[in-house]
This record gives structure tokens, sequence and C-alpha cells, in this order.
């Protein structure tokens, strides 16, 4: 009866997803009238700013993703190597993310560096790219540093820092030459959230006025019947394809983990 009630409830929750996905992706087969085709993929391919806003998201993910990396692989090792006391303080600032909505934090950045502040980084468009920046760091925050210290707990970080230390290793060799590399597969994992995160944020985007993919999107649905269908139904398998690279990835560590 159980193993009766848990298909049940997989089949339900299979039909809720799927079946939303199924008739946006047909209604966006139909734009010429009577027939399938992907027209409005091609008008949606074709448009010169859908190519310079996804262009421009994926060049921020990139950017935002090696950020990332520099700021969370150290400060993660760190905490497990010397402060181990305060990972519980850690953990609850990289938390604050998913408590604090998007357009607070951003309103505090333009409130703080706008063009009449003490850091006036909305004035140019490269310091507003660079505030998105660090907006998206904040974002990806959770995933990032969660996916890090899992890899972290999954070596002993203490043995092979001495061991490094014992053979005239320095810190930034042990970082970047031993650990880092050992925890390469849960950077990679961070690394396919953040971008699945950028690529379709909005909040942050529109209000600093820059020319991201989110903002695409929604001006796009405001304006067009169905050319957003096919959008979202292209930003889905984005999405997606980024969640089917992590378990990839999470397949392949765990077969080179395991021992001969």
């Amino acid at each position: 009866m159980k193993k009766l009630w848990a298909w049940g409830a997989l089949a339900f929750g299979l039909l809720y997803f799927i079946l939303p996905l199924v008739g946006m992706t047909n209604f966006s087969l139909k734009m010429r009238r009577g027939e399938y085709s992907f027209d409005a993929y091609a008008k949606v391919l074709g448009d010169t700013q859908f190519q310079q806003t996804f262009s421009y998201s994926v060049t921020m993910a990139l950017v935002t993703i090696v950020f990332g990396v520099v700021l969370v692989v150290p400060t993660a090792y760190w905490v497990r190597l010397r402060l181990p006391s305060l990972r519980p303080y850690i953990e609850f600032v990289t938390l604050l993310p998913l408590v604090i909505p998007a357009i607070v934090i951003v309103f505090g950045y333009i409130r703080l560096y706008n063009t009449s502040s003490w850091l006036p980084l909305t004035g140019t468009a490269f310091g507003t790219n660079i505030l998105l920046m660090f907006g998206y760091a904040t974002l990806s925050l959770p995933y990032m540093y969660r996916a890090v210290d899992t890899g972290l707990a999954a070596i002993d970080v203490r043995t092979l820092t001495e061991a490094a230390q014992s053979l005239g290793a320095g810190w930034t060799r042990i970082l970047f030459r031993i650990i880092l590399p050992n925890v390469l597969i849960a950077v990679l994992s961070g690394a396919f959230l953040t971008f699945a995160i950028v690529i379709g944020e909005f909040t942050m985007a529109a209000l600093l006025n820059r020319p991201a993919f989110g903002p695409y999107m929604q001006l796009l649905g405001a304006n067009r019947a169905y050319e957003p269908a096919a959008l979202a139904v292209i930003a889905f398998g984005i999405t997606w394809g980024c969640l089917g690279l992590i378990q990839l990835v999470s397949r392949f560590q765990k077969t080179i983990q395991r021992p001969a």
C-alpha cells in the first residue's frame, strides 16, 4: 500500500510539472496557423536583442562564477582548517540571501552606490556591471558555499595541508594546487547552479538597467504571444541542462571515489 501511495504521488508530481510544460511547448509551435512549426524559435534566436542580452548574461555568469570561486573556496577552506567554531555563523551569513528579497538588496546597492554617494558605481556602465556581479554573487552564495563546503567535508583538509607544508608548499600553492583540484567537482556543481541563477534573474538587472536576459524575457512576454513561450522553453532547457550537468558531475565524482 505504501508503494502504491508513493507511485501515485510521483505520478501526480510528474503530471503537475510536465503538463504545463507540454502545453507551453505545444503553444510555442503553433505560430503558423493550422500546422506546427519552429517559426517562434527562429524569430527569437534571430533577434539581435536576444543575442545581445543572452551573451551579456552568459558573460556576467562566467564572471560571477570566477568571483564566487575566488571568494568562497579560500573562505570555506580556512574556516574548516583554522576556524571550525565559526562555521555556524558563516553558514548563517550565507543563508541570508535566501530570506532577504533581491529587490531589497538591489535597492540597498542603489542607495549606497548611486552617483551622489561616496562610491558612485552606478555612474558608469562598468561600475554598474561590477555592482550587478556582486549582486549575482550574493544570490548564488548559499549554493556555491554549500557545494564547496560539502566537497571539503569529503577530504581530509588538515592532513593534506600538513603534508603539503612538510614538503615546503606555501599557502597559495596548497590552495590552488592541492585543495582546489580535490573539490573541483563540488565547485563545478556550484558553478552550474550560479549559471542557472544568473541567466534567469530579473529584479537586479531590471532595476540597475542592464541589458540582461531576464528583463528581455519580461519585455518580450509583454508584447508578443508565441515568442515568449518559445523563449520560456529555451530558458527551461538551459536550466535543466545545468541540472543535468550537475548530476553527471556528481556521478563522475562517485565513480572516481569508488575503490577499485
